[in-house]
């Protein structure tokens, strides 16, 4: 499985790149094929001074491409809801395929 992490307009501390491959490492027990997975970090181009953090999920399987995007106020929580909806897509997508 080859991942791919990329930021959008800033610089990822070690902390953050550490928890989503710890985080990507559980893929594996969900689809067996998983080729690529990408993963944008981008900040919201907003007005406000509070900016919207930005997360998005890509992973490549043979014959499917799996696309999430998720947005709140901190990273580790954009990616977690996306990590989360993620898993339950390959999950539907394995049940289809098996029934």
């Amino acid at each position: 499985m080859n991942v791919n992490i990329q930021t959008v307009r800033f610089d990822a501390d070690t902390r953050l790149v550490e928890y989503i491959n710890r985080k990507l490492e559980k893929l594996g027990t969900f689809h067996d094929r998983i080729i690529k997975v990408s993963v944008f970090l981008k900040l919201d181009n907003v007005v406000h001074n509070i900016k919207d953090k930005i997360a998005e999920i890509r992973v490549h399987v043979p014959r499917h491409d799996f696309f999430v995007k998720s947005t709140s106020k901190s990273f580790e929580q954009s990616f977690d809801d996306a990590f989360e909806s993620i898993v339950s897509q390959i999950k539907r997508k394995k049940q289809k395929q098996a029934a």
